[in-house]
């Protein structure tokens, strides 16, 4: 998508915090669907948080790649701050959603989509990232990231 504005988001799929948020960048989504792109960078801290984010990922495959995010943050009481592996009720959550359950399961080992975090991880941490959600709008980090700071940044950087 080709927008004026891009938000980047450093998020923990398992982050109370980054869960709160979702409905504010939702939002602020719908209330500027051509002026703003929304890029999510993973930066994990608890123990699900990688295969979460993978999850993420290999439901894009399937072209689920929202839908998933949003299931795993309206549904994280389930499944979030537990030190066993999630990826059985990943799964079904995978299945709930119509995904082609096998290819999904099958995605979940793709070795890109660790990298990806990764890559989105270390990156995090080169900007100073160290908890999240922790956003940028156009390369500004936003400090206090309420539905006002980041409206009020959006707004400047379309002026």
């Amino acid at each position: 998508m080709d927008a004026p504005v891009t938000m980047v988001e450093f998020l923990d799929p398992e982050c109370e915090s980054c869960r709160a948020a979702f409905p504010v960048i939702k939002e602020l989504l719908d209330e500027y669907p051509d002026e703003l792109r929304l890029v999510v960078r993973y930066f994990p801290l608890h123990g699900n948080s990688v295969l979460a984010a993978q999850a993420t990922e290999a439901a894009g495959e399937q072209g689920k790649y929202a839908e998933m995010q949003a299931i795993l943050f309206e549904r994280q009481p389930e499944w979030g701050e537990k030190q066993d592996s999630q990826e059985d009720l990943f799964i079904e959550y995978a299945g709930e959603l119509g995904l082609d359950v096998g290819k999904f399961t099958a995605a979940l080992d793709n070795p890109d989509y660790r990298e990806k975090v990764n890559r989105d991880r270390a990156d995090g941490i080169a900007l100073g990232v160290t908890g999240t959600p922790t956003f940028f709008v156009n390369g500004q980090w936003i400090t206090q990231p309420s539905y006002d700071a980041l409206k009020s940044a959006i707004d400047q950087a379309l002026e």
